[in-house]
């Protein structure tokens, strides 16, 4: 069982359908009005159905007052840090501070490589986004000038700017166990699928952010651990994990929160998506955060519900 004991947070991880605006900015409107703090968008330029991800951040901060919103997660082999820096910085200084970076190592390759970009193997995949994160935190440092000499990237006295408006967190979504160990070291936060990292799998998954957090002298608990869940919320039975009613998706997020250490919710409806937001956000989100309140009053032992193999 694994609480770092952070505040819950909610979130939508919308679909970036060129065709479906309206349901798009109704999705968004759904999430900003019923009171969820972020906005999660996928980024696969490949993908001919697709928004530009960086363009549609942008119109998402400038149509909303308190999302803040992300990439989930950044496609590094076609985006340079350097770009990434400049893009997050600025959309944090029109945002007001509403701006966080979620980074991948990338996936898809002959996709990525169906578009100008370079195939990289796992170990260079990782490689990359670990100076990735180098580059980024260099040019947000607001040093003079800066300089990096990595095998994938380079810098050569470049002057940052502008400055973030705030400490924008770098989440990675990341699964393998050396990068598990290195977002503990040097990441503000783990940004997994859940059907990528299971409920049974995500023990083993933060000891290994843990230990690298330990390595580095940082607080476990200072890593936001975020996760996209998939599901549909009904009036019905249950059908599995997040496929049921109200109060079934209530219990397995409260139980995600106090025995699997998850803190932060991405909702992606299966279907009926602005039905579905609103559900989650005036039925579903309320009553986790006083369900995980009311469990981390009570003593270990009492907590019904926990299982070793996940929610559900």
């Amino acid at each position: 069982m694994t609480d770092y004991g952070r505040d819950v947070s909610f979130g939508v991880f919308p679909s970036p359908d060129a065709a479906d605006l309206d349901v798009l900015w109704a999705v968004v409107a759904a999430a900003e009005h019923g009171g969820l703090e972020f906005a999660g968008i996928q980024d696969h330029p490949y993908q001919r159905a697709h928004l530009d991800t960086w363009t549609l951040m942008a119109t998402v901060l400038a149509r909303t007052e308190r999302l803040r919103v992300f990439p989930d997660v950044a496609n590094l082999p076609l985006r340079p840090p350097a770009i990434i820096a400049k893009s997050a910085a600025s959309l944090d200084v029109l945002s007001g501070g509403r701006f966080e970076l979620g980074l991948g190592a990338g996936a898809f390759w002959d996709a990525v490589v169906a578009m100008g970009g370079g195939r990289r193997s796992p170990r260079e995949a990782a490689d990359a986004l670990l100076e990735a994160v180098e580059v980024i935190r260099a040019l947000w440092s607001g040093e003079r000038s800066v300089r990096f000499e990595g095998e994938h990237y380079r810098l050569s006295g470049v002057r940052p700017g502008p400055a973030p408006a705030h400490d924008i967190g770098i989440w990675l979504g990341v699964l393998g166990p050396r990068l598990l160990r290195e977002l503990g070291r040097v990441a503000d936060g783990w940004l997994p699928s859940s059907g990528f990292a299971r409920p049974d799998q995500l023990a083993d998954m933060h000891a290994r952010i843990d230990a690298g957090a330990a390595e580095a002298g940082r607080d476990p608990a200072s890593i936001r651990r975020a996760y996209n869940v998939w599901g549909m919320i009904t009036d019905g039975p249950s059908e599995g994990f997040l496929e049921g009613p109200v109060d079934q998706w209530v219990d397995e997020l409260t139980e995600l929160a106090v025995d699997y250490g998850m803190d932060t919710f991405l909702f992606g409806p299966a279907t009926d998506p602005v039905a579905q937001v609103g559900r989650f956000a005036a039925e579903v989100a309320p009553a986790v955060r006083e369900a995980v309140r009311a469990e981390r009053g009570r003593p270990v032992r009492s907590r019904p519900g926990a299982t070793s193999t996940g929610p559900g």
